[in-house]
């Protein structure tokens, strides 16, 4: 490991010596990747783990080589969040069999304490000049939000293990669901579709997102009205609010950062869309924006280290599928740097769009997809040949 830390300030290092928490790995073959926050490291054979870490919470990561394939393949990426206090030690053994890492029991963590002193030499200090650029992405993610969403078995897979729904081993369990027999010749795409399993996540692997309401308005609400909602995402907004967050709108910030370092840093492409669904609520609810202006300054520091993160090329091949990012922020700014707004946030909205522009060449000043015409389903009940002034399309 890299001791880049070397050239800290003497008093600082020796207080994050004393007071930083430790964290111990045994285990993990030559050659493999470990990173906490955004530090990563080849594993050499002297590597036991890192020291003087910052209390607080922090992501560890790592790829191992030779799981699941040969000498010197590396495995898919696993990571976890984790909580660190002052002077505390945590301990994790790498488990061949499993395949995982494991945390050791806190009574043979407290054991190893006493031979600490023997391991400092084979502990990398943490790079404290990165510590900035990780608060800038996590400090809304406090130890309640970590465990709330991680998931049950406390590792996220870039890769989760799926297990098929019904076994279905036997010819007379495929006759029981009309499929056709395995030993059959497949005759199209569609049948031979049909003859994969169905599958499902491990349970306890699931990342434990909030769930993005599937309706954006009321069940009463008349043709108008869903039009309304459709365009303006504030009562969508609301609900996922008053189910998930009664009275913490800043939490939805920390799902916002917690989905977003999942992908960037734990290569989870369930948490890019999760990321993607939380950020189009917050874009498209101009009523709620206006009404609250203090959390959209919040938003526009949270966009502005995110998008701080990521080289400008990357969102050529990712973000830019469908336009999404550059159609959804230009909503966002028509309403934010409006008259109406709030002064301070439209102050701070102006200026994030000009950094953009200039950073990533956007052009926010084009007319953006939603003002072209918008067709929503309608609900249950409403017919518009009965009710012709009442249109599903707006313009």
């Amino acid at each position: 490991m890299d001791t880049s830390s070397a050239d800290m300030d003497p008093e600082l290092a020796r207080q994050l010596f004393f007071e930083g928490a430790t964290l111990v790995i045994l285990g993990v073959p030559e050659g493999s990747e470990f990173g906490i926050d955004y530090n990563s490291w080849q594993v050499g054979p002297r590597f036991r783990g890192v020291k003087m870490v910052p209390p607080g919470v922090h992501f560890m990561h790592y790829n191992v080589v030779g799981k699941g394939g040969g000498l010197g393949e590396m495995s898919p990426r696993s990571s976890m969040f984790l909580y660190l206090q002052q002077r505390e030690l945590r301990l994790f053994h790498w488990n061949p069999q499993e395949e995982e890492m494991v945390v050791a029991p806190h009574e043979e963590a407290e054991k190893l304490r006493e031979e600490l002193q023997s391991l400092d030499s084979f502990l990398g200090p943490y790079p404290y000049e990165s510590m900035r650029r990780w608060v800038s992405l996590s400090n809304h993610i406090e130890k309640e939000t970590m465990f709330r969403l991680q998931p049950t078995c406390g590792t996220i897979f870039s890769f989760p293990e799926v297990l098929p729904l019904e076994a279905m081993t036997h010819t007379a369990d495929r006759v029981q669901h009309n499929l056709p027999r395995y030993d059959s010749v497949c005759q199209s795409y569609k049948e031979g579709m049909a003859r994969l399993p169905q599958m499902k996540q491990k349970e306890g692997t699931e990342i434990r997102f909030s769930k993005i309401p599937a309706k954006m308005y009321p069940d009463d609400a008349t043709p108008t009205e869903i039009t309304q909602h459709s365009m303006d995402l504030s009562y969508a907004l609301e609900q996922l609010l008053k189910t998930h967050y009664t009275g913490q709108p800043l939490q939805l910030l920390a799902e916002l950062q917690f989905s977003f370092v999942c992908f960037v840093l734990g290569n989870v492409y369930e948490a890019f869309e999760q990321w993607k669904s939380l950020l189009n609520l917050l874009c498209r609810a101009e009523t709620f924006s206006l009404q609250h202006p203090e959390l959209y300054i919040k938003v526009i520091s949270v966009l502005y280290h995110q998008l701080a993160q990521v080289p400008t090329d990357f969102f050529v091949d990712i973000v830019s599928q469908n336009n999404f990012l550059t159609s959804t922020l230009q909503v966002l700014f028509s309403f934010l740097c409006s008259p109406n707004a709030n002064p301070s946030l439209r102050k701070k909205a102006i200026r994030f769009r000009a950094h953009l522009t200039k950073k990533f060449q956007w052009d926010f000043e084009e007319e953006p997809d939603d003002c072209a015409p918008l067709i929503v389903d309608l609900p249950g009940g409403w017919d518009c040949k009965e009710n012709p002034s009442s249109q599903s399309t707006a313009s």
